[in-house]
């Protein structure tokens, strides 16, 4: 039985990869990849086929994606959010979910904080023939996010995700 513990142990960084990953798609494209929050739920489910606990994290992950869904179609979340956020509720333990999404919700305030400040603090980009604009990827990104500071334009709420479900890892 000594198998169990190290599948689990992959499979755990296999989703601290993919929380990662979600996490930087959402900063520099803000779009999440389908295929992420997909096989988050399916390691997710893996993860408590082996602790036996598999019928109270998909009612978890069920009422999670539910609401969060309700949310979207309010305007209030992105559809990308929604899929990840349901895929994580069923990521960590059935009675982490709730400390999961109270964790979210602040790392969620403090990058709506940060994304306020530097919103006035960071000055807009400014018009440059294309010979000038930063030919590199960490340029070109840095100044994309400039340009939606300047926009007001959405969070990057995967990193509020990411990291809420990092703390709710036993």
């Amino acid at each position: 039985m000594a198998a169990l513990p190290i599948a689990s142990d992959m499979l755990t960084l296999a989703a601290v990869a993919l929380l990662v990953l979600a996490a930087f798609c959402d900063i520099l494209t803000r779009l999440i990849p389908n295929a992420i929050p997909a096989a988050l739920a399916v390691l997710g489910l893996a993860l408590r086929l082996i602790d036996g606990s598999w019928p109270w994290a998909l009612l978890a992950g069920g009422v999670v994606f539910g609401l969060c869904f309700l949310c979207w179609m309010r305007g209030w979340m992105g559809g990308g959010d929604v899929k990840l956020l349901g895929a994580c509720a069923l990521l960590v333990p059935p009675a982490s979910v709730f400390p999961m999404v109270t964790m979210v919700g602040i790392a969620g305030g403090v990058l709506a904080l940060v994304y306020l400040t530097a919103r006035r603090v960071v000055p807009r980009p400014s018009p440059l023939p294309a010979a000038l604009r930063p030919q590199g990827f960490l340029g070109r990104a840095l100044r994309a996010e400039r340009w939606r500071l300047s926009r007001g334009a959405a969070l990057p709420y995967a990193v509020a995700i990411a990291i809420g479900s990092l703390t709710a890892f036993p």
